[in-house]
């Protein structure tokens, strides 16, 4: 698929009160083989909770990260509090989220950036460079395309090698679901090599030892996956 122009991408919301504007983030594909379909969702920048339009005091007291995903069908809204909080992933219809959503999204042909000579040469010349991580599972029938613009990037001329390290994405299980949005996690994605991919979730996490542990919502669950790692340059 051509990537996205990150920079260039928006979800806006319908709803009169508050015609929200998203930045776009991600981009993940779903991609049914058996079908012959494909859904895609996009994971938006996260902002803090706040008391839209008040007179002051616009941030909410008890603060949360607030982070949107929109497909086709279902949407999901993580809110990540201080601790392990009721309510960090609420599913919803799309139309139920801002009475539903108009995209913006704007492609571009991607140059690949084929060799480790060149991904290193596109990065010192400031290019803009997205990466396609793309995954599949035999069993359920299930492939999926993780897309993110690279925003760190790691180089080591002499030894002619890099390794992205961006997020967050959204990662599949790649399980069949009735709603495909119960299947995405965030996370955050890291590859040197193009047959694999290394991903960190956000999970319940313990703090902390003895009486004073508790639990909170962090990105410390590692997942190695087989995958074909693309990246693209779309500076022409």
């Amino acid at each position: 698929m051509n990537p996205l122009d990150y920079g260039k991408s928006f979800v806006i919301g319908k709803a009169p009160a508050n015609e929200v504007r998203f930045w776009v983030e991600s981009r993940t594909r779903l991609i049914d083989d058996r079908k012959g379909t494909h859904e895609d969702y996009l994971q938006c920048g996260s902002c803090k909770s706040e008391d839209t339009f008040a007179d002051r005091d616009l941030f909410l007291a008890d603060n949360y990260d607030f982070l949107p995903v929109f497909g086709p069908e279902c949407g999901i809204v993580f809110r990540r509090k201080a601790y392990l909080n009721e309510g960090y992933r609420d599913v919803r219809p799309a139309a139920q989220w801002w009475e539903g959503q108009t995209q913006h999204l704007v492609e571009q042909h991607g140059r690949l950036l084929a060799t480790n000579a060149d991904i290193r040469e596109a990065t010192y010349a400031n290019e803009t460079i997205v990466a396609q991580v793309e995954i599949g599972d035999a069993i359920s029938g299930l492939r999926a395309i993780v897309e993110c613009p690279v925003k760190t990037m790691n180089t080591h001329r002499a030894r002619d090698i890099y390794q992205v390290d961006t997020g967050p994405v959204m990662l599949p299980d790649l399980e069949r679901h009735e709603c495909n949005a119960d299947g995405l996690r965030l996370a955050y994605v890291a590859f040197n090599a193009p047959e694999f991919a290394d991903f960190v979730v956000e999970v319940p996490t313990e703090i902390g030892e003895g009486p004073a542990a508790t639990l909170v919502h962090h990105f410390s669950e590692r997942v190695t996956l087989q995958a074909t790692n693309r990246l693209l340059s779309l500076t022409r």
